[in-house]
């Protein structure tokens, strides 16, 4: 009975959810040749668009049933969609996808346009309109680039748009050599304050073993780590046209859910179902509580630039009383960063400690090694009476 409670506010929790987040891989849309499959974009979007309509639906009946629930009215999706790369192979005449980065930029390039027109065309059936919002994780985790990242979707939900988002593959070499979306949604879904996060791919959820393989099974839930220690989890999906696998899309979870944020993971054959809360795929409970935002993009998703290797008692200030980063708590310094730049920040052993966003280039930071902030004011100017890395600029790792 407990059993059926629990699920029941599972599905109850999903089906109130007002604004959601949609992940959908490049395999759930593209042919086997690497072409945009219109069938199935159209498939999905009629699900998105339905369940739009039905959160609009749920919000007037509560209402008229003399109380709002919490998450009434239309839902907000925002669309997080591989397919850009796949897209364009066939357009250029490549039989797969290419391994090379120009090759992958080119077909990027192509395919980015169609796979927003066959969206804009598909929405259109629905009077929906569309908003593309290409994103990139060095952007995202500066302060004033993630709060303007966050204004445009907010303001393209409020103004009744689909955002529809996809890192920025044609000119962001990180973010193509990061390879997968998933990683992305999760972040997206933090960023817009989501409250619920669908990861759909060509896979019904996550199983205790290969899903091809006899006597495995799919696992429902996941309320914590505990629940996937043992569990192997290998890629999975159509190859040649995407590049994530199922270990992406667990980790995604884990981060979203680490955010306070619950995860359904299904195939996309399975998306209407996720969105109505019936029970299918694997649901991930939320773990922890939303954080400073763009700290989870600084954790998860920056590139550091170089890293700087701290002594024992800057380490301790840092990761214990989370304090900022001074000059005269710094042993070494490696890399070629400017000011702005990740970098990570190492204890004596080499082991990353955190990351965070530094405030001076690679070349002045030997020159206040191991000095006090008032020494470097004194001799160097005011300029240099400052932390090397603010603690509202880092982020402390976990182990």
């Amino acid at each position: 009975m407990a059993a059926e409670k629990g699920a029941a506010t599972v599905r109850d929790r999903v089906a109130d959810a007002r604004r959601i987040v949609v992940k959908i891989g490049s395999s759930s849309l593209t042919t086997a040749a690497g072409g945009l499959d219109a069938d199935r974009v159209d498939a999905l979007v009629d699900v998105l668009a339905k369940a739009r309509n039905t959160g609009a639906a749920r919000g007037a009946s509560a209402e008229r049933g003399g109380g709002r629930r919490e998450g009434g009215g239309e839902k907000e999706i925002v669309l997080v969609s591989s397919g850009a790369i796949a897209a364009g192979l066939a357009p250029l005449g490549l039989a797969r996808r290419p391994r090379d980065l120009a090759r992958q930029q080119a077909a990027a390039s192509v395919g980015q346009g169609l796979l927003v027109a066959r969206y804009t065309a598909s929405f259109a059936r629905y009077g929906v309109r569309v908003g593309q919002v290409l994103l990139t994780s060095d952007d995202t985790s500066r302060r004033a680039h993630y709060r303007n990242a966050y204004r445009t979707l907010d303001q393209l939900l409020a103004m009744g748009a689909l955002p529809v988002v996809n890192e920025n593959d044609t000119v962001a070499t990180d973010e193509i050599r990061f390879g997968d979306n998933d990683r992305l949604a999760a972040l997206v879904a933090h960023l817009v304050r989501a409250d619920l996060l669908v990861l759909l791919s060509d896979v019904d959820g996550l199983y205790d073993g290969d899903p091809a393989s006899p006597g495995t099974s799919r696992i429902p839930e996941v309320a914590g780590p505990e629940d996937l220690e043992g569990v192997e989890i290998g890629s999975a999906g159509r190859a040649g046209v995407g590049t994530g696998g199922m270990a992406t899309k667990v980790e995604a979870a884990r981060i979203a859910a680490g955010a306070g944020i619950p995860v359904v993971l299904t195939s996309a054959v399975h998306a209407a179902d996720a969105l109505a809360g019936r029970a299918t795929g694997t649901y991930f409970h939320s773990t922890g509580r939303r954080s400073a935002g763009r700290l989870l993009w600084l954790a998860h998703a920056s590139a550091p630039r170089g890293a700087l290797t701290l002594d024992d008692g800057a380490v301790r200030a840092v990761v214990q009383r989370r304090t900022s980063l001074l000059p005269a708590g710094i042993a070494s310094v490696e890399g070629d960063f400017s000011a702005g730049d990740p970098v990570e920040l190492r204890d004596g052993e080499g082991r990353a400690v955190a990351r965070g966003l530094v405030n001076f280039d690679a070349k002045e930071i030997p020159l206040l090694l191991g000095r006090s902030t008032r020494d470097l004011a004194r001799e160097l100017g005011p300029a240099y009476e400052r932390e090397v890395v603010h603690r509202d600029d880092l982020v402390v790792l976990g182990r």
